[in-house]
Order: structure tokens, then sequence, then C-alpha cells
């Protein structure tokens, strides 16, 4: 049984692609169950799963054999409404040390849009929290993903693969201040009240824009929100008669179907007297309908659009890079190696478990001895001898069973066990 991981991401699969399997934290556990009962045969407990979903990826952590990436594939495509073919040629699996190897550059930000972007840690904390909240969380995938975050604090601590991270929150504030001369006098909404709009509510408001708005659901997250920037909070269902008030805006839910359509936005133009709108759509799956980057006064951008921005400060960063590679060699080595130990574990057990049945008989034994008045030389002796004897029986019956080529094949083990010369 191997660990093997099944995924798609912002370099395999496009953005539409990508929001058919997008989950929000609150459906991850509902989802696992459905998995786990998609892949146990009958009798045996549900094999051990975790999901990872985020805007630019949705990967599938498991322990098990090629057949169960088949069946997780079937799975997955079925959920997401698509052809198991369509899937296929969009999503990578690995399996062991390329598993291990994946989850140590994720959870490290090597495999992120922005290289080194430190979000992805905790989101993938997150999984693992969720995971095992759902009881699908085994002692193999524990153990990847707490290795993972120990390699990713190596990383982070060891090397500069950080700081030249630029945020998508820091590339819209940079792609909207090309656009307007003085983000001092835009008024700016953020639609959502989640971490990404908290990041993004955060960079911009150090512009100092003229007004902050929250739209959101539910008032009092957003008012908890409007509250640390000094803005004002509006609910969801008044957002297409205010749309027009606004400069900027910048979207994240977890609406499953966009919540900003090409009607609104264009009646917002009309009442703007076509003042531009620059929008920034973080969702996956999208808030705003694609047809609303074809309106002449819209500039809008998609998480996939801000890649070329983040990209920035790549090159100063490939040292780190290499940096990083060699610290996650040696964290990928070593799960590989407690992966080959835990398949000894269970002889280990028995053998010891042996051992002590044994030495107890004898101990039992030469307390008989000891209390009958036998010498203590004899007793030590019986009990050594006893042991001893014990010890070798299984040996010995070997090297007398079996054809001339097992009997060769156990001498040479025997040898190797019992016969080390000393050098």
């Amino acid at each position: 049984m191997a660990v093997w991981t099944l995924g798609l991401n912002h370099t395999t699969a496009p953005l539409d692609l990508r929001g058919r399997f997008a989950f929000a934290i609150d459906q991850i556990q509902p989802t696992l169950d459905s998995l786990r009962k998609a892949l146990a045969d009958p009798g045996p407990r549900a094999p051990e799963a975790a999901i990872l979903s985020t805007c630019n990826r949705t990967e599938i952590y498991g322990v098990g054999d090629a057949q169960s990436i088949d069946h997780t594939i079937e799975w997955l495509a079925r959920s997401g409404g698509v052809p198991s073919s369509l899937l296929r040629s969009h999503a990578y699996t690995l399996q062991g040390g390329q598993a291990a190897r994946h989850a140590f550059r994720v959870a490290s930000g090597l495999d992120s849009m922005v290289l080194g972007e430190p979000q992805i840690l905790g989101q993938m904390k997150d999984a693992v929290r969720v995971a095992d909240e759902a009881g699908a969380l085994g002692a193999t995938l524990n153990q990847l993903f707490q290795r993972s975050f120990a390699v990713a604090k190596e990383v982070r601590s060891s090397t500069d693969i950080g700081t030249h991270s630029v945020s998508m929150a820091a590339a819209a504030v940079r792609l909207a201040g090309q656009l307007f001369e003085d983000l001092g006098e835009v008024r700016v909404l953020f639609v959502g009240a989640g971490e990404m709009i908290e990041l993004a509510a955060t960079h911009f408001a150090a512009k100092s824009p003229r007004s902050l708005a929250i739209a959101n659901r539910t008032l009092e997250r957003g008012e908890r929100l409007a509250a640390r920037f000094g803005g004002e909070v509006m609910r969801l269902a008044d957002l297409p008669l205010r749309l027009h008030e606004f400069d900027i805006v910048v979207s994240c839910t977890a609406s499953t179907l966009p919540i900003i359509g090409l009607g609104a936005v264009e009646r917002a133009l009309k009442a703007r007297r076509h003042r531009p709108m620059f929008m920034v759509d973080l969702a996956v799956p999208r808030d705003i309908e694609p047809e609303v980057k074809d309106l002449e006064d819209v500039y809008l951008y998609t998480v996939d659009d801000l890649a070329s921005v983040v990209q920035t400060g790549q090159a100063q960063r490939q040292a780190a890079v290499a940096q990083a590679e060699v610290i996650i060699d040696a964290g990928v080595q070593s799960f590989l190696h407690w992966m080959d130990q835990r398949h000894t574990v269970p002889l280990i057990q028995e053998l010891n478990a042996q051992a002590d049945e044994w030495r107890a008989a004898e101990m039992a034994r030469a307390r008989k001895m000891l209390a009958r008045g036998d010498d203590i030389e004899a007793v030590l002796d019986a009990l050594s001898r006893g042991l001893t004897q014990k010890m070798l029986h299984g040996a010995m019956a070997e090297l007398h069973a079996g054809d001339a080529r097992s009997r060769e094949q156990t001498a040479q083990t025997l040898q190797k066990l019992f016969l080390r010369k000393k050098h």
C-alpha cells in the first residue's frame, strides 16, 4: 500500500474546470465520506483520504494502490459532472515518493502560483484538521502531513523563498494603481468576508481609499471585517442596486454560481456614465460572469489573469528554490524510510512478544529450581541453555526441512544472523 495523490491545479486545468471540483471547507467532510464509501470494499474499514481545495488546486491524498486512484478519478468525474476522460487529461496522479515530494512542495509554497506564498500551508492544515475530524486520517497520511508541515517550516526559516513573494491581493492593488492615478480617490467594494477578502482589504486599506465597503451574505461577519478598516457593511441582496457606486470590486465567496451578472454590471456602467470599473474575481468557481470581461469600460481579472503579475521576482528566488529542494529531498527520504520500516513493525512486535514469553517461562523454571534448593550455578546454566535452545529450535528445524536449495538459503540467512564475524 502506497501514498498517492490525484489533483488538478492552475498549471494543468483551466479556471472553469477547476471550479467544478472546488469544495468549500464545510463541504469537505461529507465529500470525504462519499469518497471513502466509494473506495471501500465490503467489510474492511474505509481507507484513509484527505482533500485539499483552494483557488488554484483540488487534490485528493490517499493510501492504496493504482486501482484506488482509478476509482477516485471515476468518482471525482461524477461529482463534477464531467467525463472521466476529460478529468484524466487535466489531472495528475502521483504515488509513493513522488506523492510525498509533491505534498512537501505544496506545503512549502513551491507549487503555488505565487512562489513561496504562505497561505497554502494554513489551507493544508485546515484540510488535515477536517480529515481528522471526519475520521479519514490514518497513521500514514497523518505522518505524511506532519512531515510536510515540518519541512515547510524548515524551508521558510532556512531559505529566502518567501522574501519576494507577491500575493494575489498585492497584485490586484498593483494593477488597480495602473488604472487609477490616485487610489486615495477610489471607492472599493469587497464581496465576501473570508480569508482572501480579508487579505485583499488589508492591502487596499493601506492605500487609504476614499471609502471601503463589505458586502456579505451574513451581516455579522461583514460588520467585523468592516469595523477593522473603518468601512461600511451592506447586504449581498443590495449589491445590484449599489454596484455603480464603486470604482473597484473585489469578490471571493464560496458561491457555486456567479453572484455578479452581466446585466448588473451593464446597468452599473450606465449609471456611472461609463467611467471605468476595475473588478477582481478571486473565487473558484467564478463570482463574476466571464462575459463581463468583454464590456468596454470594465477591467476584469481572475486568479489566472493575475499569474503574470505575481511572477515578478521569480528570478531572485531561484537560488532559494534550489535550497528548498534539498530540504525536501531529505524529507522525502526520511518519510520513505519510515514507510519501509512500517512493514517490519508487526514482525518486530511478534519477535519481542515471543522472546518475552520464552524469558518468562525460563525465569519461572529457574525460580522453582531455586525454591527447591538447587545450586545457583546449575540454575543459571539451565536458564541460559533453556533460552538458547528455544531461540535456536526454529532455525535448526528449518535447516532440516525442505529441498537442498531452500536448506542452502536458510543456511546463508542463519550465518548472517548468528555467525557474524568480528573484524
